[in-house]
């Protein structure tokens, strides 16, 4: 059905008054003041498209049509968590292929991009700027923020949101654990190897989770 396009009538100064206002017993001006409201009004009116989704969908549409915009979005929304699961396959996957030969830089680099995956969720591991960011009352945690954005449109103690925080908080132990882990290994030592990996793996696991849970939040 076409929507109704509202039909305006000519505003009137004081001193020209409607023609029914004419041909009636008590004649009646019409104010600036009045003139201005209506002005508003119409000006409302017509700013509210037939597209648009407070005029199409009413108090409840707005709501809709940001779920609906959320899902189509959410690939973007997912990207931080699919790429630590891809640095963390990387890193699964160097330790299980390599078996010597592992020098201080190659444990440095494994620190720092394990350090990269957690997304800034580990307090001890922010640089200096990021922990003062922080402390000033600015969300650092990228892992938070995409909650946050997923959930934004449900009740605070929805269960969905708060099972998503609790796996959360089990990802982000599980990544400092894991870079704890790797202060004072020696690489090329296969038991120390395997402890690394059991704990990448672990990590994957809670990200696995941690993912289903955000897209629980999106409806998707």
């Amino acid at each position: 059905m076409a929507a109704l396009i509202p039909i305006l009538r000519p505003f009137f100064t004081e001193t020209q008054a409607p023609i029914s206002a004419r041909t009636s017993d008590h004649p009646r001006t019409l104010s600036r003041r009045d003139a201005l409201s209506l002005s508003s009004a119409s000006l409302l009116l017509f700013t509210l498209s037939p597209t648009d989704p407070a005029f199409a969908f009413g108090i409840s549409g707005p709501k809709e049509w940001l779920k609906d915009q959320k899902k189509k979005s959410s690939r973007f929304l997912l990207a931080p968590i699919d790429a630590s699961r891809e640095s963390l396959r990387s890193v699964y996957l160097s330790l299980s292929t390599r078996e010597s030969d592992y020098t201080d830089k190659d444990l440095e680099s494994l620190q720092n991009l394990l350090r990269s995956s957690a997304r800034d969720c580990v307090p001890k591991e922010r640089s200096s700027l990021v922990d003062f960011q922080s402390k000033t009352g600015v969300e650092v945690c990228t892992f938070k923020l995409v909650l946050k954005n997923a959930a934004s449109l449900l009740d605070d103690k929805d269960p969905v949101i708060l099972e998503a925080e609790n796996i959360l908080n089990d990802l982000v132990r599980s990544f400092g654990s894991l870079i704890v882990l790797t202060n004072g290994i020696d690489m090329n030592l296969p038991s120390d190897r395997k402890k690394i990996a059991d704990a990448v793996m672990e990590a994957i696991s809670y990200l696995d989770k941690f993912e289903k849970s955000v897209k629980d939040c999106l409806e998707i």
